[in-house]
């Protein structure tokens, strides 16, 4: 492309269009319309004919802040989705069968400045004074129990699980309060300008909708960023062996417990995420190592109450686009990259770039935007992508031919540089502005089966009586603390009551 195709002036930034809706599209509306409605015409196309992904029913704290930056009640959102509170995923048969674990949210014990908790607890268990890592954690702790209430000034950490279908409803409901336009139909062209950017989304009946920045949520179609545009998809299967899933829902057998299960398997791992109303559950699996068929029959052989729906699959490359804009388009969710659910990214991923964009919104869209906005892309996801890779590689099964790839499989050097210095000397550095925290990376390592060779001396510092009695006092108040708190679903009936799925 000529330098002049490049330079062509770009018009300010007024009208901006959305291309599909379902998670993605209804998130990217819904903030759009509430912080930027009344200097934006914003229009968000898409087809009740095209069925969503929608498997995406677990998340993570930050969708807490994201819906109090947009001031949305909490209570109507949690009623109208039949949502149940999330306080961290138990991660079953993944350091070694019948060998569990919690990767909580918040924090574990208290930190010292010179040295992080687990450095304290790594002393503790040499002196026979400390018990498990996760008795020190709150949240960790209310899960085991099957506990939840709000706390003041913010004293508990944690996410939801949401029927992502009604999740959209709700946000479509919302934007459109703000004045957003919704056109149905099929998309069956997208124009181009002289300049290489898009023009207009040309429907089928022969409408045309023309906007200054296009956001592609077309889902793993990428009709814009990738089919129009031509952006190029990283592969990341070398490391992520899991490229297919199935789903189905099963009604509940009993009350809902505050946390995700994910069940390893011979070939990849089942997801069990309870709503008020049903259960999601998923096999998420490498089809290198197993067939649909044999999928499908772990998958409805696990379930428990009666399914609501055949299992449907999917299937997916783990990776990212290459770029996440380009010209004047911008890719959320599955258009710009798909990581399987193992840590319930994606709708995190979806805030973060629809955050990013709101922070750095241009008047005219220069290429400086562009390539900040790419490297801010870029820099999170490979932070998620080594986390989720951590699951797979440090575990102590070798009982298939999957985990023994896994296990022996060279990783990015980011994720290896990560692992031996925990490894050596139990210190985990958090990279600036990384989504998992010091304490998460702490809690799959060690949940994985890595005993650090060492800790820092500051702990050395204190006598057995110091030290068991600054333990004990974290201890006794995490369960102090648990011992008050109401029955997670008791709580959700009083607080949050589902709404009808019919309204």
């Amino acid at each position: 492309m000529s330098q002049a195709h490049h330079d062509t002036p770009r018009s300010p930034v007024r009208r901006v269009v959305i291309a599909g809706g379902g998670t993605a599209g209804w998130m990217a509306a819904a903030a759009l319309s509430r912080t930027l409605g009344k200097v934006l015409d914003i229009t968000l196309v898409e087809s009740d004919a095209i069925g969503t992904v929608g498997v995406g029913e677990a998340t993570i704290p930050t969708l807490v802040t994201f819906h109090r930056l947009l001031d949305i009640n909490e209570q109507a959102f949690m009623a109208a989705t039949h949502a149940t509170i999330k306080l961290g995923i138990a991660f079953e048969n993944w350091r070694d069968v019948g060998r569990d674990y919690i990767h909580s949210f918040g924090s574990t014990g208290k930190d010292h400045w010179t040295a992080g908790f687990q450095h304290f607890w790594l002393k503790g268990r040499e002196r026979g004074l400390a018990g498990d890592y996760g008795d020190y954690c709150l949240e960790l702790r209310a899960a085991q129990e099957g506990k939840f209430a709000h706390l003041p000034r913010g004293g508990i950490n944690y996410a939801f699980h949401l029927d992502s279908g009604l999740y959209a409803r709700f946000l479509r409901q919302y934007a459109e309060g703000f004045g957003i336009k919704r056109v149905e139909g099929r998309i069956g062209e997208v124009a181009m300008a002289d300049n290489g950017d898009i023009a207009a989304l040309v429907m089928d009946d022969g409408q045309r909708i023309e906007g200054d920045l296009f956001i592609d949520c077309t889902g793993f179609r990428a009709l814009l960023i990738g089919q129009t545009l031509g952006v190029g998809y990283d592969d990341w299967s070398q490391w992520l062996l899991a490229d297919s899933a199935l789903a189905v829902q099963t009604e509940s057998q009993r009350d809902a417990i505050p946390y995700t299960r994910s069940i390893a398997g011979e070939a990849g791992w089942q997801w069990r995420i309870p709503l008020q109303h049903r259960v999601g559950n998923g096999i998420v699996f490498s089809s290198r190592h197993m067939d649909e068929a044999s999928a499908r029959q772990a998958l409805m052989d696990s379930i428990e109450g009666a399914p609501r729906n055949e299992p449907r699959l999917i299937r997916f490359t783990p990776g990212q686009r290459k770029k996440a804009w380009e010209r004047n388009c911008i890719a959320l969710g599955l258009s710009s990259g798909f990581l399987e659910p193992l840590e319930s990214t994606n709708i995190h991923l979806i805030q973060r770039g629809i955050t990013r964009l709101l922070q750095s919104f241009p008047h005219v869209i220069g290429q400086v935007d562009i390539d900040e906005y790419n490297a801010q892309v870029a820099s999170e996801i490979e932070h998620i992508r080594d986390f989720v890779i951590l699951h797979y590689h440090v575990t102590d099964r070798r009982d298939t031919p999957f985990w023994r790839h896994c296990a022996e499989m060279d990783v990015p050097d980011s994720l290896r540089h990560r692992i031996e210095l925990f490894k050596a000397t139990g210190r985990v550095f958090r990279i600036p502005n990384e989504l998992f925290t010091e304490n998460s990376w702490t809690q799959v390592m060690l949940g994985q089966g890595i005993t650090p060779a060492q800790h820092h001396p500051s702990p050395d510092l204190m006598g057995d009586v110091e030290l068991k009695q600054f333990l004990e006092s974290i201890r006794s108040h995490v369960e102090h603390t648990v011992a008050r708190l109401p029955r997670h679903m008791d709580y959700i009936r009083s607080y949050c009551p589902m709404k009808s799925a019919d309204t």
